[in-house]
Order: structure tokens, then C-alpha cells, then sequence
């Protein structure tokens, strides 16, 4: 079924704690997270329009960009890199319908903060971003980026910003606490604030690596981008996951592993509860899908699974029960919730189950 689409008139609002405070230094300036040389294609229009003919699934995009990185932070147990690329057109999701938020005169930059626990490494997903631009102390704007998905970074925080030009920005990056359950030890501070330079300029915007794409509009994905002084987004393999595998699924184009573990403890459960953990991801990047709504139906009764991000599972949605688990039918209940980038936003909207286990 076609998602229903409006236009929006603009938009709102493995790194681990092993790193060094040296290494940290070294990453206070502007630093490329470009494509490479083989990938890159300067030069000519940046301009793609969305395709009309598109998959309800994943799909590759028109193009795709590199971008660049203003530094990184630590506080509280987080992490936080400030990056950013050339303002980009991105779809909302409210419900079932995905409006549009194109680029809006004034847009210089699309800013993309990543925050982490440097404890785990588990990029976070459930905090709300307030950033605030200044130029020599004055506030210039600020901005609410939306939680986003996009095939070369993942999950990340986005959203076009308007600024008066080239030249060099104190942000601020503040979140407060967290939205979902956090177990196995990932950090859960009421707030952190992270301080950055943020310095570029026209030119700079402009050398920013940009490529279309042959196999656009095609069911697939692209690579997700190297970035090696960020931790990875995607989510542990099926086998990899803890616990005993009820095996793999879809659902709405959803990639969906269910595992569970004989011990419930750290889930508020005790040492006789077993854990259903369902993972569902993206294909073939393995990306998760937060906000979303799951429930699993076990020996004819229905749970609704809690949203959590834990060491050992990643993002995932679980819930404790007072037995042993042989076969679960998992159901999306509510689509995930979340921001796209093209690609992605026609995918993971229909509302269906799929049963796993023997």
C-alpha cells in the first residue's frame, strides 16, 4: 500500500570508551567522513528529484553525500559527535503518513549529532536533541533535529538549519533522559551537555562528495558510509545475539530475529523468567527501527514488548514472561516512528505478524 504523502514547508527541530582523551583532542577540528575516491562524483547539479514509481520496501536512492565532522564530545557517560552535509530533502512519519520536508530558503547545512554510550558503544536512539547555534555569543537559532534513518549513517538525529553563512558557530548539543528502558549497564544520565565549533564555508559545503546513483529506485541499499571514529549502527548478527534463536522473519520489509534468554534478571524479571527479545532491523544494513510498536503472542496470550536498549542485545523490544517460550507470533502493531531519508521511507509501514519458533 502506498504511503500517504504530504509536503511539509520545512522541517522542525566499535567507538568505545577505550578512546583516549589524546585521541579526543585530535578530533576537536573539521574532520572529512567523505565518499571515497571511487565512490565520489563532483562537480555538476547536486539537485535529485524524489522518484514518483517507488518501492513499498527499501530501495536505493537518487544519490547519495558525504559529509563532514565538526568534533566530539564526552559527558555523563554519553558521546557526541557534531556532523553534518548539505541540506538534504527528508520525509517525516506521523502515523502512516510520510509528508515531505524539503530544503527551505535560508537552509545552509544539515546537521546530524550522533550520541553513544562510551560504555557499550550503543548508538542511542530514545533522547531528545536541543541544539543552539551562537556567533560571538549571540544566539542565532536553535533546532530540534528529528530522530532519522538514512542508508550510508544509520540511525542518527537530523534536520535542516538556517544560518546567516559560512563562518565559525559555538553549538551546544543537550539531551535530556532517557525515553526507553536502558539495561546491562548502558548509561541513563538525566541530561548531558556537549560544546563544539562548528566552522565552515561555502566552498567547503561545495567539495562535499555527492553521487547518483544507476540503481536507483531498485529494491536494496547502499553501504553504510566507513566511519571509523564513530561506533557501528547496525545490530548484531541473528547468531550473534545472546540467548537461545527462535529464528528470522519480515515483516513490512522489516528484517525481524527473535531470541530468548533463560535468565530475566536484568529485565526485571528473576532467574526462573525467560526473556523474549525481538530485533527487528532493517535488510541488509541491519539497522534498528525505534519507535515502533511490537507485541508478541506466546501460548495464545499477547504482550506488548517494551521498547529497551541493552549492552548485549542493542535496541530491541522484549518482554519477562513466567515460562519456557517455544513459539512466538510477533505482530507490528504501530510503524516505527521515525524521520527518513530516501530510501527508506516507504518501507516498514505494513502492520503485520510473523510467527517464529518451532
Amino acid at each position: 500500500m502506498r504511503r500517504r504523502a504530504r509536503h511539509a514547508s520545512g522541517s522542525r527541530r566499535a567507538f568505545l570508551a577505550t578512546l583516549g582523551a589524546g585521541a579526543l583532542a585530535g578530533l576537536a577540528g573539521c574532520s572529512s567522513l567523505n565518499l571515497t575516491n571511487e565512490e565520489t562524483q563532483n562537480g555538476g547539479s547536486r539537485t535529485s528529484t524524489p522518484l514518483s514509481d517507488r518501492p513499498d520496501a527499501v530501495y536505493y536512492p537518487t544519490h547519495v553525500d558525504g559529509m563532514a565532522m565538526s568534533g566530539m564530545q564526552k559527558a555523563n557517560g554519553y558521546a557526541c559527535a557534531l556532523t553534518y552535509t548539505v541540506p538534504e530533502t527528508f520525509w517525516l512519519v506521523t502515523g502512516d503518513e510520510t509528508p515531505k520536508a524539503s530544503p527551505t530558503a535560508g537552509d545552509e547545512i544539515h546537521v546530524m549529532p550522533v550520541v553513544w554510550d562510551t560504555k557499550t558503544g550503543q548508538r542511542l536512539t530514545d533522547l531528545s536533541p536541543m541544539l543552539r547555534f551562537a556567533d560571538d555569543g549571540a544566539v542565532v537559532t536553535s533546532n530540534a533535529p528529528w530522530p532519522m534513518l538514512s542508508q550510508r549513517m544509520g540511525f542518527h538525529f537530523g534536520d535542516n538549519v538556517a544560518l546567516p553563512g559560512g563562518g565559525t558557530y559555538d553549538v551546544s548539543v543537550r539531551v535530556g533522559a532517557p525515553a526507553v528502558r536502558r539495561t546491562g549497564g548502558v548509561a541513563a544520565p538525566d541530561s548531558a551537555t556537549f560544546d563544539f565549533s562548528l566552522a565552515y564555508s561555502a566552498a567547503e559545503l561545495d567539495a562535499i562528495a555527492y553521487r547518483t546513483l544507476d540503481r536507483a529506485g531498485e529494491r536494496g541499499a547502499v553501504d553504510p558510509m566507513n566511519m571509523e571514529m564513530l561506533p557501528d549502527s547496525t545490530l548484531p548478527k541473528p547468531d550473534a545475539l545472546p540467548g537461545r534463536p527462535l529464528g528470522t522473519g519480515t515483516v513490512g520489509d522489516a528484517a525481524v530475529v527473535a531470541t530468548v534468554l533463560d535468565d530475566a534478571t536484568r529485565f526485571s524479571g528473576d532467574e526462573s523468567d525467560t526473556y523474549l527479545a525481538v530485533s527487528p532491523r532493517t535488510p541488509y544494513n541491519r539497522y534498528p527501527l525505534p519507535m515502533a510498536g511490537f507485541s508478541a503472542r506466546v501460548d495464545g496470550e499477547r504482550y506488548d514488548l517494551t521498547e529497551t536498549t541493552d549492552a548485549d542485545l542493542g535496541h530491541h523490544y522484549g518482554v519477562t514472561i513466567g515460562g519456557d517460550i517455544e513459539r512466538a507470533t510477533v505482530s507490528l502493531d504501530l510503524p516505527p516512528q521515525i524521520s527518513r531519508h530516501e530510501g527508506y521511507e516507504t518501507a516498514f509501514f505494513d502492520t503485520a505478524s510473523v510467527t517464529l519458533g518451532a
